[in-house]
């Protein structure tokens, strides 16, 4: 059986998304999703560990072997990725029944579990293939799921923003294709070992040049790496409170991974960084999407759409990492995915609570809110510690390893950079907290109720992990470790 967890990771959630719309019963979609996607949580956790003991796992669909057929591979970096993305999928869905229940309309609850599983789907299948045009697939399979699941918003400014993502996802899909296209037409195959081993690099057709160049800027606009990040802060302020928290946390750090897989396992970092000056390049984009999204995200009176600039700047610090293309580097981008998911994602967690109980999410309506709503708005200050990367948090574990790796490739002026814009951070997390502790509260504020158990303790949970991942830094620093390993060791 469990020879088979790679193909159930994507064969359950698959399954079960039409069964939920099958049953049309929101109460029954929901078990079901509840079920299957705490299954793939568990399944990716025994991933983990038949990794750390055995080494890479490959699963050869239909018994058909690569380049022929499609191969899933499972390192130490997609067990990893998928260990977290499950994980947070599996926490929200514990979160969501309140939180749907206000901002989606009842008739589309069992749509809206359908809909979440095709995107967990989707974003499991990106780090279990083998094969680019899987990646494709898959990605395209959660993009459209992200898609429908911000136009489920009650405003009529979340079909705006589903469309506008729409489009400019389009592009950036178009472009990856054309750079699957191109690279296929080159080697002849799909596998991305193989695809490695047969592309010429150094010396190679402008071709190839060209391929890479479409799927770099493809899956930038993915990631949102500024300027190409538009798309991201009226999807995340639009969305419903519980879409938000599950893509937030999940799908940039998809695609960061996808993006990572293709530099260094098909582009591989000597040509990427020693031929071409693509390190120069994601260093630069980095810091200015950094600065200018942390500034941006001091200015918002919404704080959805403060949260959603601040994690434009932070997945530059994740594009500093790749950048420097070293160990130290890698290992400090990978943990700043797996930080920033669990961070991130409790802030919105948070915000989804402040919006049931006060039915907005602008920072004046949220006024003395410490008084009466005293757990939620202290898991705002503690997931803000985090994202400043105060000690003891797992924000400081991924800022430190990200400042002594720039450090150590003598790159001074980017950990001054580095550590000035982490001021940035503590202004907007702080304005925030002077409007919850330090205001007087509005008649709504008064009148309102601490959010219920049911929300709390999940958010509890995943901030929780912003301590125990900050004190416990060996387990998340292990892992990323040996998948920085596995990268610059080339192709598994």
């Amino acid at each position: 059986m469990t020879e088979h967890f790679p193909i159930l990771l994507i064969a359950l959630p698959l399954v079960a998304a039409p069964l939920c719309v099958i049953l049309h019963q929101r109460t029954i979609a929901y078990a079901l999703a509840l079920v299957v996607s705490w299954i793939t949580f568990g399944i990716s956790l025994s991933l983990v560990s038949e990794v750390s003991q055995s080494g890479v796992i490959r699963y050869n669909l239909g018994g058909w072997a690569p380049p022929y057929g499609i191969e899933y591979l499972v390192d130490s970096f997609s067990s990893f990725v998928m260990m977290f993305v499950s994980g947070i999928g599996a926490v929200v869905l514990c979160y969501a029944p309140k939180s749907v229940e206000k901002e989606i309309a009842p008739s589309k609850h069992y749509l809206f579990y359908a809909t979440y599983l095709l995107c967990l789907t989707g974003l499991m299948g990106m780090c279990v293939t083998g094969d680019l045009f899987n990646v494709f697939v898959f990605l395209e399979i959660s993009s459209l799921s992200s898609y429908a699941l911000i136009s489920l918003g009650r405003t009529r400014r979340a079909p705006l923003a589903a469309f506008q993502y729409l489009i400019l996802g389009s592009i950036g899909a178009t472009f990856l294709l054309i750079g699957i296209g191109l690279l296929y037409q080159m080697t002849g195959t799909l596998n991305m070992a193989d695809i490695a081993s047969r592309v010429p690099h150094e010396n190679g057709p402008r071709t190839v040049l060209v391929a890479f160049g479409f799927l770099v800027i493809g899956l930038c606009v993915k990631m949102a790496v500024f300027p190409l990040h538009t798309w991201l802060p009226n999807a995340y302020t639009y969305a419903p409170s519980v879409v938000t928290c599950f893509i937030a946390a999940t799908a940039t750090k998809v695609s960061v991974y996808a993006f990572t897989r293709v530099i260094f396992g098909i582009i591989t970092s000597s040509f990427a960084f020693d031929f071409l000056p693509l390190d120069t390049e994601l260093t630069v984009l980095a810091l200015i999407g950094i600065f200018v999204a942390s500034s941006a995200a001091i200015y918002q009176a919404n704080v959805k759409r403060l949260l959603a600039y601040s994690s434009v700047a932070q997945i530059g610090y994740m594009i500093l990492g790749i950048g420097m293309a070293t160990q130290a580097g890698l290992t400090a981008g990978i943990v700043h995915m797996f930080n920033h998911a669990l961070i991130k994602g409790g802030l919105f967690m948070i915000v989804g609570c402040f919006a049931l109980r006060l039915g907005s999410v602008k920072l004046d309506d949220w006024k003395g809110a410490g008084k009466t709503m005293p757990w939620t708005s202290l898991g705002w200050a503690i997931g803000g510690l985090g994202l400043i990367g105060v000690p003891v948090t797992a924000g400081f574990v991924s800022k430190w390893l990200l400042l002594t790796a720039a450090m150590d490739k003598g790159m001074w002026p980017v950990a001054v950079l580095m550590l000035l814009s982490s001021l940035l951070a503590v202004v907007y997390v702080w304005r925030v907290v002077e409007t919850l502790y330090f205001s007087e509260p509005t008649a709504k504020v008064k009148q309102a109720k601490e959010a219920p158990l049911s929300m709390l303790i999940p958010t509890y949970v995943v901030l929780a992990g912003t301590f125990v991942f900050g004190v416990w830094t060996t387990y998340s620093a292990d892992l990323a470790a040996a998948a920085a390993a596995g990268l610059l060791g080339g192709t598994q």
